[in-house]
């Protein structure tokens, strides 16, 4: 993060912005409500083990036993971690006999993860 200490010191060749248009915002900002809300669901996502069985489950479907051996991690920790990102509406689950298969909740969270991921492989700016 950068930390400009006067508008002297701010760069002067242009920056490009994610979605500047050159015209004012047209959304709203966050209310605190939502702000906290999103906090909340972010701060769930620091957890690198999380996003290791989110990861997983981009690839598709996983049984509990299936989706610890993937992780290595053991079947207890999974079921544990996967009860936190249901309780967040990260991941669901459907029954078939004796078996429960995860997944990722919906296209917006395997975007999320894509995004993050994607990002993350980005070479650094100076």
């Amino acid at each position: 993060m950068v930390d400009y200490r006067s508008a002297a010191e701010a760069p002067t060749e242009a920056v490009a912005c994610a979605h500047d248009s050159g015209t004012p915002a047209r959304a709203e900002i966050l209310s605190v409500e939502k702000a906290q809300r999103m906090a909340e669901f972010f701060g769930v996502l620091g957890d690198p083990n999380r996003w290791r069985i989110l990861s997983a489950l981009a690839q598709g479907e996983l049984r509990v036993g299936d989706l610890a051996a993937a992780v290595t991690m053991t079947e207890s920790a999974v079921s544990h971690q996967l009860r936190i990102l249901r309780a967040t509406r990260l991941v669901t689950y459907r029954k078939r006999g004796r078996n429960v298969f995860y997944c990722l909740k919906d296209d917006h969270i395997f975007n999320l993860y894509q995004e993050a991921s994607e990002h993350l492989d980005e070479p650094a700016e100076d």
